[in-house]
Order: structure tokens, then C-alpha cells, then sequence
């Protein structure tokens, strides 16, 4: 039976090793003790997004991060998926569509009206995941700049 639920700090290590797995295949450097606290604090800290952690009969397999941003033309309040992800042998099950209409749901019940996220180009399955649940390019490249 699939459940996904809130993060509690009791999570973080289950978490700390899949997140391990995620950065892994998305080709970020990860290092547990630098993410532990991140994570900690977003669990902590509702007010600026969370983890939804997904299980299969109580058993962890897969997670969501959401975090909340304000944004005019979105309407407000609106929120960034910035990982979704499942463990490697719960792949191609529905878990991913189930632990990304929970991240809908629970971002839209934190207010958001929009979610956004990012994929890289070549990860096929995940683009064909978000495309089915009608996310859109928008025309805008997304950029980043590291502050300090």
C-alpha cells in the first residue's frame, strides 16, 4: 500500500542514503554530513518547504522535495519540486506518478498555485512522467548564480 507522509527527523538518515543515490544519477557532488542539516532544517521548517517520504507498506522507497517562493505572475504563493526521486527497484511501478501527485496535492494545500521543476534533458522517463501530468516547458531557460 503506498503512503506518502511528511519527513520527521527520525527520516533523515533513510533519506541521507537515497538522496545519496539521487545526486548520484543527476551527477551532483553529495556529501551526507554537508546535506544533513539542509535537510534537517527543511523538515523542521514548514513555513519553507518540506520532504514527502514515500513508502510501500511502511518500508521507505522514494521521496519529494517541495519548497515554497513567491512569484507575481504565478498568482503568489508557488512551489519548486526540486527532487523527486525512487528507489532503483520500485522504478516503472506508478510509485514516481503517486509520489508526484502527493507533491501536487501537498504543495497545493500549502498554498502554492503553481509548481515548477527542473529535469534534465536527457532523462527520458522523468520528462514523460511530467509531460502525462501535464507539465509544461515554459519560455524561459532557467539560470542560476551561487550567492556568497
Amino acid at each position: 500500500m503506498f503512503a506518502a507522509r511528511p519527513a520527521t527527523k527520525a527520516d533523515v538518515p533513510a533519506l541521507l542514503t537515497m538522496m545519496e543515490d539521487f545526486n548520484a544519477i543527476e551527477a551532483i557532488a553529495f556529501d551526507a554530513e554537508a546535506f544533513a542539516p539542509r535537510v534537517r532544517e527543511l523538515v523542521e521548517s514548514p513555513h519553507i518547504g518540506g520532504i514527502l517520504v514515500f513508502t510501500v507498506d511502511g518500508a521507505p522507497i522514494g521521496y519529494a522535495v517541495v519548497t515554497f517562493g513567491w512569484d507575481l505572475e504565478f498568482g503568489g504563493r508557488d512551489a519548486f519540486l526540486t527532487e523527486l526521486y525512487v528507489v532503483g527497484d520500485r522504478r516503472a511501478q506508478g510509485i514516481g506518478q503517486k509520489g508526484l501527485a502527493a507533491a501536487q496535492a501537498w504543495a497545493r494545500d500549502g498554498g502554492a498555485h503553481a509548481l515548477h521543476l527542473l529535469v534534465r534533458h536527457d532523462n527520458a522517463p522523468a520528462r514523460a512522467l511530467y509531460d502525462r501530468a501535464g507539465f509544461k516547458t515554459q519560455p524561459r531557460l532557467v539560470m542560476s548564480k551561487l550567492l556568497g
